[in-house]
C-alpha cells in the first residue's frame, strides 16, 4: 500500500539499537508488503539463526506514525499472555526514530478478496478473543471514548457538504448521524478490541489467526473486530455478502441489528469525512483507501436501511 524503506535503509544507530534489543546481529532482512506506515517492516534473520519482525519509522517523515509506534509499544507490553498476538521483544526510541521488535510469525495474510474458509478461521479466532475480559485494565482506553470524535463524521458532512457524496447518503444525513451515536454506545464493553483489522493486520498460521499492529487497541464489545473484518470483506469485493456470516457466526449472536447499523454508520461517516482531507506525509494512498471503505459501507447500509423514512419517522 505504501513504498517503504528496508532494514538497510535505517540509520546505523537505529539498526544497532534494534540489535541490542534482539541480543544478536541481523544478517538478513526481507521487507514485508502491506499497511500504511511510511517506515520499515522487515522479517529479520539473526546470526544465531533466530528470526524476528522489526518495524521502524521516523517522525521526520510522519509524526503521527511515530506516535502510533510509541502507543503500540505501550499496548504490546501490557497485553496479557494467551492472546493471538506476537510476543513483544522491546522498542527503540531516540526521539525521532521509533522501532518495535516482535517474535516472527510464520504465517500469511488472508487472500484478497476473502475466501469463506479463511474468513471463518478469523471469525473463530475473534470469537475466542472476545471472551477474554480486560475489565479494569489501566493500559487501554474504552472504545466509545476512542471513537467519540470519529463517529461524528456525518455531523461534519452535514455542516460542510461533500461534492459527489452518494445521493442516498446525502438524503439520509440526519438518520446516519443518529445511527452513529447509537453505534458509539454499542461498542462499549470489556473485551479486547484490535480496532483496525483488515487482511494486512492478520496472519494465518497452522495454529490459528494471529493479529498484528495494535496501536488502536481498546476495550469494547466482543463483536466489534469481527464486524470490522466484514467491512474489509465487502470493501475488497462489492459482490460479497457479509450478511451471511453476520447472521450465522456465533461471534455476532444476540447483537441487535440496530447496533450493527450504528457501528457501520459511524465508520462510514468517519471514512468519508477523512477521505476529503489532504494526503498525510509519506502515505499517498490513505485517502483513496478511506474513500473506498466509505463507499463500501454506504452501499451495505443502503441495503440494510432501504426505507430511511421508517427510521426518521417521516
Amino acid at each position: 500500500m505504501t513504498g517503504r524503506i528496508g532494514w538497510a535503509g535505517l540509520p546505523a544507530q537505529v539498526r544497532a539499537g534494534i540489535e541490542g534489543i534482539l541480543g544478536d546481529a541481523v544478517v538478513a532482512a526481507a521487507s514485508q508488503p502491506g499497511g500504511f506506515s511510511p517506515g520499515s517492516a522487515d522479517r529479520v534473520r539473526l546470526a544465531s539463526g533466530r528470526t524476528a519482525f522489526v518495524k521502524a519509522v521516523s517522525a521526520d517523515v510522519n509524526t503521527t506514525s511515530a506516535a502510533l509506534h510509541r502507543r503500540e509499544a505501550g499496548i504490546a507490553a501490557a497485553l496479557p499472555d494467551g492472546l493471538p498476538v506476537p510476543a513483544f521483544l522491546g522498542s527503540y526510541d531516540d526521539g525521532t526514530w521509533v522501532a518495535l521488535a516482535f517474535t516472527d510469525v510464520d504465517g500469511r495474510h488472508p487472500a484478497e478478496p476473502w475466501v469463506d474458509a479463511e474468513l471463518q478461521h478469523v471469525l473463530d479466532t475473534l470469537d475466542r478473543m472476545g471472551r477474554v475480559s480486560l475489565q479494569g485494565s489501566p493500559a487501554l482506553p474504552r472504545c466509545e471514548d476512542s471513537l467519540r470524535g470519529a463517529f461524528q463524521g456525518w455531523e461534519k458532512l452535514r455542516k460542510r457538504p461533500l461534492d459527489g457524496l452518494d445521493p442516498w447518503a446525502s438524503d439520509s444525513l440526519d438518520t446516519l448521524a443518529g445511527l452513529a451515536q447509537r453505534g458509539l454506545a454499542a461498542v462499549a464493553g470489556t473485551s479486547l478490541v484490535h480496532g483496525d483489522l483488515r487482511t494486512d493486520n492478520i496472519l494465518l498460521t497452522g495454529d490459528g489467526a494471529v493479529l498484528v499492529d495494535w496501536p488502536w487497541a481498546c476495550t469494547g464489545a466482543p463483536w466489534v473486530d469481527a464486524l470490522g473484518v466484514l467491512v474489509n470483506v465487502t470493501s475488497l469485493d462489492p459482490a460479497a455478502n457479509p450478511e451471511l456470516p453476520l447472521a450465522h457466526h456465533p461471534v455476532f449472536a444476540g447483537v441487535p441489528a440496530g447496533d450493527v447499523d450504528g457501528v457501520l454508520a459511524g465508520y462510514a461517516g468517519y471514512f468519508m469525512d477523512m477521505s476529503r482531507r489532504p494526503e498525510p506525509p509519506g502515505i499517498p494512498a490513505l485517502r483513496a483507501f478511506q474513500r473506498k471503505q466509505a463507499e463500501a459501507l454506504i452501499a451495505w447500509l443502503r441495503q440494510r436501511l432501504p426505507h430511511t423514512d421508517a427510521l426518521t419517522g417521516t
